[in-house]
């Protein structure tokens, strides 16, 4: 591999904060770019716009889906940026170069019923109440997975009912919990030590895992009775996707969630539509179905009015 592609993972690593997912993608990404290159006898730093276009189409062609491609651009993008910032590269190759659109799908949410239902487990014993205190949080801030599992008890200011977060790109930010996340926390902090550096949610060793959080998850849905493919981020949507109904503010939507690009966030006024036009054809008179003519009905033909 390109000697500059290890400092720029690292770099991405320290600096951009990225996940260990992500960095492995980015790794696998820039790996498929390399071999592409040296089977043309090419360094990667001596690609150019056409070179990269048709590598994006022999991806394209050997099967790999938009979603894959976008990525592996937005790997290349990262890549070429950091060695133009760095002055190794005078024209990043990447400019005006799209992968095909990929199909957009909406996210799965919970309606508030189910959300109600799964966030409110009987806080029987230290995992009960563990695992109420996790819900109640969720969907009550609709953190990213990450975040939840990355607190601290010093993030969490109790008189405010503010947490305090940061996310993706290294950008901070605060989010408010409610009442019965408050109360739950405190229940559980209370079978803790809660020293101010403590994780909030402990695992073997140190933060419990993302995916503890994920398996938990599923178990607690399937007895609270949901029967749905429950994961950690439909809590997160299901969380937009309420406020966003209830309130209609999309940029303080976006700030919550904490979302760089408003783009991003309106996914959710395609839920919310959804939900407004389910709405609309049960309730407007001109939406419902025509009844039936009965067999005696005139027609135009005959002069009876239609």
């Amino acid at each position: 591999m390109n000697d500059a592609v290890p400092a720029f993972l690292q770099y991405m690593t320290v600096e951009r904060r990225m996940s260990a997912h992500t960095l492995d993608a980015y790794r696998r990404d820039l790996d498929a770019l390399q071999r592409w290159a040296e089977a043309r006898d090419r360094s990667v730093d001596a690609l150019d716009g056409e070179h990269l276009r048709s590598f994006v189409a022999d991806e394209h062609r050997r099967g790999l889906s938009a979603k894959s491609l976008q990525r592996r651009l937005s790997a290349c993008r990262g890549y070429y940026a950091w060695q133009l910032k760095h002055g190794r590269l005078q024209v990043d190759p990447t400019l005006g170069l799209k992968a095909p659109r990929a199909p957009r799908r909406l996210p799965q949410v919970l309606d508030a019923d189910e959300a109600v239902r799964l966030v409110e487990l009987p806080p029987d014993g230290e995992l009960g109440r563990r695992d109420r205190a996790l819900l109640e949080l969720f969907y009550s801030s609709g953190l990213r997975l990450s975040e939840l599992c990355a607190l601290t008890w010093r993030d969490l200011d109790f008189a405010s009912g503010l947490v305090n977060v940061l996310g993706k790109g290294n950008r901070q930010r605060r989010v408010p919990f409610g009442r019965p996340a408050r109360e739950a926390l405190e229940a559980w902090r209370a079978e803790t030590n809660g020293a101010p550096a403590a994780p909030v949610f402990p695992g073997r060793n140190g933060p419990i895992s993302q995916r503890a959080v994920q398996v938990r998850i599923k178990q607690l849905a399937q007895r609270q009775g949901l029967f749905k493919h429950v994961h950690p981020h439909m809590l997160r949507h299901s969380f937009a996707s309420h406020i966003l109904e209830s309130s209609g503010d999309l940029r303080g939507v976006q700030e919550l969630l904490g979302h760089a690009d408003i783009a991003t966030t309106q996914i959710y006024t395609h839920l919310d539509f959804q939900h407004l036009a389910k709405v609309y054809d049960a309730a407007h008179p001109r939406a419902k179905r025509q009844p039936n003519r009965s067999p005696d009905a005139g027609s135009p033909e005959d002069g009876s009015p239609a």
